[in-house]
């Protein structure tokens, strides 16, 4: 099961929102539908991001997928060890294999995002 109280992108990322920071991932689809993680690419802590646009890649050992932001805001946290060992994304997506974290500089971007409800509906058409 899903977290409840996170928000999610039709490409497959999530995100949860905690006193203006955005913790961002990719969901457990994504990493099944991925398979074999290889490489991970992620910005720097400072850079700004903007909702809807890629801030970094995921490589598999089938393709390479673009990461793409729920929010938008500066990155004020990354999840350096997940570069080096990408096994906490495969094992717990939600948890440990978190990838950024951001201050948003706009709460609003939320409201735009599938809830979790809408992106179970998204995971069926995809089926």
């Amino acid at each position: 099961m899903r977290p409840a109280d996170l928000r999610y992108l039709e490409s497959h990322e999530w995100v949860r929102l905690e006193d203006g920071i955005a913790t961002i991932g990719i969901t457990d689809y994504a990493v099944e539908h991925l398979n074999d993680l290889v490489f991970l690419d992620l910005p720097k802590v400072g850079d700004d991001i903007t909702q809807g646009e890629s801030f970094g890649e995921v490589e598999s050992v089938k393709a390479v997928s673009e990461l793409y932001s729920p929010v938008g805001g500066e990155v004020v946290e990354v999840n350096e060890p997940l570069q080096e060992d990408l096994d906490p994304l495969s094992k717990d997506p939600f948890g440990d294999g978190w990838m950024i974290k951001v201050k948003v500089s706009n709460p609003a971007d939320m409201e735009s995002l599938l809830d979790p409800t809408a992106y179970e509906k998204v995971l069926e058409k995809d089926a």
